[in-house]
């Protein structure tokens, strides 16, 4: 049983970031917490929305926490909505990496090989500042394309290409990395350089042409605890990509596919 730490927008309207995770991290027997970057009325594809930021609650939270003798055993971090919220988190993660605490970055910027709205390139260079204190960053091919500044392409990689990205990212300062919703060769999978045994890996998988929001989401959540739970990154990796396509393939009919996957109905999945 690890203490596990959110650190990401929390969006009300929705089963997408902390709203997915923390039903999986904790049927995966996990306690988690959470520290919220912004409040979000809803995902930004319908259209309209309203966004608190955060960031003075969070420059209270932290002081009280340390105050308290909180610990965490790792903490993931994702959305970062100003300059103040990542110099915050990432001295914090750093503070809390010297304590023993894995520390997990989801680099959310964009996909399809755009930036999501609100998402700028100094979003980009504060997001490097999060991925050079992880132990693990889990990007996606649109977001690792900005952080290592490769040209994003349709038809994808080759083999030598997505190890040039993995060192890449690893020179960012991360131990570990993945990059899902890769192709190389022409093939869909996600590719992984594991520190630990210095190897590079790619696991393929056959895409399925449904878009719904927050399977990246549920991918980092059962990555994350059964990493946790001592598994191997490879082991991990093929189990969450497993996991997020059964999930896919029992709600590919959702009505509303912009409010994500309802998790408390699918935990037999995991």
């Amino acid at each position: 049983m690890k203490k596990i730490l959110l650190i990401n927008d929390v969006v009300g309207y929705s089963h997408v970031g902390m709203v997915a995770m923390m039903p999986i991290l904790t049927y995966l027997g996990h306690p988690t917490y959470n520290l919220p970057t912004s409040l979000v009325s809803n995902t930004l594809d319908y259209g309209q929305f309203n966004v608190l930021d955060t960031t003075e609650y969070m420059r209270g939270v932290l002081p009280v926490w340390r105050n308290l003798g909180f610990t965490f055993d790792a903490v993931c971090t994702g959305l970062m909505f100003s300059e103040e919220q990542a110099q915050l988190v990432s001295a914090y993660c750093t503070e809390l990496s010297h304590q023993g605490t894995t520390i997990f970055v989801d680099p959310i910027m964009g996909d399809g090989g755009r930036l999501y709205n609100g998402i700028t390139q100094r979003s980009v260079e504060l997001m490097r500042q999060m991925v050079s204190v992880a132990d693990l960053t889990f990007p996606n091919y649109t977001e690792a394309c900005y952080l290592t500044s490769t040209p994003y392409r349709e038809e994808g990689m080759t083999w030598e290409e997505a190890c040039e990205m993995l060192s890449r990212l690893r020179d960012i300062g991360c131990r570990s990395a993945l990059v899902t919703s890769a192709k190389v060769d022409g093939q869909s999978c996600v590719i992984g350089y594991n520190h630990c045994d210095g190897k590079y890996f790619r696991l393929d998988y056959d895409e399925i042409p449904v878009l719904i929001h927050g399977t990246g989401d549920i991918f980092s959540a059962v990555l994350i605890g059964h990493l946790m739970n001592g598994e191997s990154l490879v082991q991990c990796t093929r189990t969450a990509m497993d996991v997020v396509s059964r999930l896919i393939e029992r709600n590919r009919d959702l009505d509303d596919k912009k409010c994500g996957i309802p998790i408390e109905k699918c935990l037999d999945l995991l």
